[in-house]
């Protein structure tokens, strides 16, 4: 086990010696960078305190919390390019992107002056369908492939996450999957050491920075989803994608008038967007791991309650192709509990969840 010294690390002089968790990086560069910046550190007897290598941060691990603190010794760079978001070149998908984000926000902020009880009820029903539309549509199944649906209901939950302003599913899957393959690194394109308005929002305004995060020369590549670029449906929702809030909209307001349009498009897909890039920020920074999984993903009960189960992220990354998320008995996942559902009434089959072989595989810290 490498031990290692901060001389410059905030932490307090009884904390400076520490010893790192002896995980398996994600990658054969990671285990080269760090050995080679830890080779000139001096050996001490082991302390009782974990620390988590990260790119810009050690995340110091006791009785199973974790606790950011700045790197003061060998660290990964994680500074975005100069410019990366406003002095670059702009495409259709960017401008339409921003304009969304700034239009739904607009309306979030006008729903309070014009409640309506109806208005909210149809915002609450759209709230949860395009909540589990992102959860159990997008991540669970067109990401991880956890279960199968009738091709039907898999391109009606679909559509439903399309609402979320998620951006498309070819998209998400494709920056999903390098998410997943490259956690916690530079190359990460979610990565949480960008900091918050990055992992919230800023990574769905810039395709040509996402793409070259996923190893592709251009936005809108999307080499790692050639499952879905075969099928028409999502060919067609990724064209149309900013057509369909917009349909949307236009329903509300004829439905209900201006306060429909602020409720149910408005603040509803503030709540939801802003709910569903919560797990790749908060459960990369605090919370417990009970699995020791390669890299910084945790479990917190309260993103969990706020995301579908979507906050057992260590669990997640530990057993990524689980289609479920809460392990244990109180570990309430929403969406779990739906592909259960689904399951007994016979339109979810080859669920997967972690075998005692893949638990072995992966020890509890």
């Amino acid at each position: 086990m490498s031990l290692a010294f901060y001389p410059n690390s905030p932490v307090s002089e009884t904390d400076k010696w520490m010893t790192f968790n002896a995980t398996t990086p994600p990658d054969a560069s990671r285990q080269k960078e760090t050995d080679t910046s830890m080779k000139n550190f001096p050996s001490l007897p082991p302390p009782s305190t974990d620390v988590i290598p990260t790119p810009d941060t050690l995340l110091i691990k006791t009785r199973d919390n974790i606790t950011k603190v700045a790197a003061g010794g060998p660290k990964f760079e994680r500074k975005l390019p100069k410019g990366w978001f406003w002095y670059r070149k702009w495409d259709f998908e960017d401008v339409a992107s921003i304009s969304w984000f700034a239009g739904i926000h607009v309306l979030a902020a006008c729903a309070p002056f014009v409640f309506d009880s109806g208005a909210i009820r149809v915002a609450v029903v759209l709230g949860f369908l395009t909540g589990f539309g992102i959860t159990l549509g997008y991540h669970r199944l067109l990401c991880h492939r956890s279960f199968k649906v009738p091709k039907w209901l898999e391109y009606f939950v679909a559509y439903c996450g399309a609402h979320a302003f998620q951006r498309d599913p070819m998209f998400y899957v494709n920056t999903h999957k390098s998410h997943h393959k490259y956690t916690d690194t530079e190359r990460d394109p979610v990565c949480p050491g960008h900091g918050f308005w990055y992992s919230n929002m800023g990574w769905f305004c810039n395709n040509d920075h996402v793409a070259k995060l996923c190893g592709e020369s251009r936005g809108g590549q999307y080499s790692k989803v050639p499952e879905l670029k075969a099928q028409l449906f999502y060919r067609l929702l990724h064209d149309t994608y900013f057509w369909q809030p917009a349909a949307l909209g236009a329903l509300l307001y004829l439905y209900g008038g201006f306060p429909y349009l602020a409720w149910a498009l408005g603040m509803r897909a503030v709540v939801v967007h802003h709910l569903a890039s919560l797990a790749s920020y908060a459960s990369h920074l605090w919370g417990d791991r009970p699995w020791n999984s390669p890299d910084a993903a945790t479990n917190h009960w309260l993103v969990a309650l706020l995301t579908l189960g979507e906050g057992w992220h260590n669990n997640h990354h530990a057993f990524q192709r689980s289609a479920r998320h809460g392990l244990e008995w109180w570990q309430f996942d929403p969406t779990w509990e739906l592909i259960k559902f689904l399951q007994l009434v016979g339109l979810a089959t080859n669920v997967r969840l972690p075998t005692e072989a893949e638990k072995a595989r992966v020890p509890l810290h």
